[in-house]
């Protein structure tokens, strides 16, 4: 459907993309992973033209994108585009918005266009809101109508461009839903995204760009698993990890509890392994920890596809087991962080201490 060879894009001196080759099959949901700053935004952005590549080759269905002979307009009708920052017309109503393009550019009648916006707000969920304006919606909705938007054009693959990143985490789950529905009905799309465990869920291939280049390719359980390139293998090892320095005297907990919700709802942990985790760190901080040492360094990493989620404390000072020997107070700390956790152990070495549990998989209500 797609083939890129040797597609470069340079910006002054600054060489973003170096050498990007790739096949996009009809039906193929491809997510493009990777640190910021290495090319995703705009290899998406020169497949429609949004960005004029410096030099390479572009063909759609075997058609020269770049090739002077080609009519632009009518490839471009195949790729939708759906943006970060939605890029709704701010003064017209949400069913004004879906049939802009289909009554300017695919000269449908009115009624036509109107049917068929209709019932594409309906599969985004958003048919009731058909007469608001965009300054009425939620950043989901916006988003959600901004997907409408594209499919009204009828395209035969979408390009996302991080959709949820200028989201509330309580929102992304409802965009990251009607993209799945997307899947279900078979449409070929390509995701520039962070939320890992949604490119693992969806994809047919993962892209992993570093460097202006698809520095590796191959299906999620390789790419997660079992990552061929060392720089792969860092990027998702660091992604999949929260980090928080606690201090006993600058503890602000409801802080803590924010950043740690937030990670965990990027990675789509359930409202209870949220819940219970936060549950764990503070007991073992407030009660356990903190009365043995100033400092702890906390780190809660998501392994194997969020069936193992470890929680270590790292901390300086008296070295023992907290969870042997507690007093009257501790005991029932005690007792809830070991119905909380599948597995714990304790290690001490040269005075510096790491105490790791194992979130139970599933724990009583």
């Amino acid at each position: 459907m797609i083939t890129v060879k040797h597609l470069s894009k340079q910006f002054g001196e600054i060489s973003v993309l170096k050498d990007v080759n790739a096949e996009i099959k009809k039906g193929e949901i491809i997510s493009i992973i990777g640190p910021s700053g290495t090319g995703k935004s705009t290899f998406l952005r020169c497949l429609n033209l949004l960005e004029k590549p410096s030099s390479g080759e572009i063909f759609i269905n075997g058609t020269s994108l770049l090739s002077p002979e080609t009519e632009v307009h009518l490839l471009r009708r195949k790729m939708g585009m759906v943006f970060q920052s939605f890029n709704l017309f701010s003064h017209l109503m949400v069913i004004e918005n879906l049939m802009l393009g289909p009554l300017h550019l695919l000269q449908l009648s009115r009624q036509e266009a109107y049917d068929r916006s209709i019932k594409l707000l309906e599969t985004v969920g958003l048919a009731a809101r058909a007469y608001a304006f965009p300054e009425e919606l939620s950043g989901g909705q916006k988003q959600r109508v901004a997907i409408a938007r594209a499919l009204a054009m009828e395209p035969e693959i979408v390009l996302f461009d991080e959709p949820t990143s200028a989201l509330d985490p309580t929102m992304v789950s409802e965009v990251l839903a009607v993209i799945r529905k997307l899947k279900d009905q078979g449409m070929t799309m390509m995701i520039v995204t962070h939320e890992m465990n949604f490119a693992r869920d969806v994809s047919s291939r993962i892209f992993y760009m570093d460097e202006g280049i698809i520095f590796e390719e191959g299906p999620p359980e390789q790419i997660f698993a079992h990552p061929r390139q060392e720089k792969t293998r860092a990027f998702l090892q660091k992604i999949s990890l929260f980090r928080f320095p606690a201090e006993r005297k600058g503890l602000d907990i409801y802080r803590f509890n924010a950043e740690l919700e937030d990670f965990c709802i990027r990675h789509l942990l359930s409202p209870k392994q949220i819940h219970n985790l936060q549950l764990i760190c503070e007991e073992s901080l407030v009660n356990l920890l903190f009365p043995l040492t100033d400092k702890v360094e906390l780190s809660i990493g998501c392994l194997e596809d969020n069936r193992k989620i470890e929680i270590t404390f790292e901390y300086r000072g008296q070295s023992g087991n907290p969870l042997e020997n507690p007093t009257a107070e501790q005991e029932l700390s005690c007792m809830i962080i070991r119905r909380l956790t599948a597995e714990s152990n304790f290690s001490s070495e040269a005075g510096s201490n790491r105490l790791r549990f194992v979130l139970k998989a599933s724990t009583p209500a």
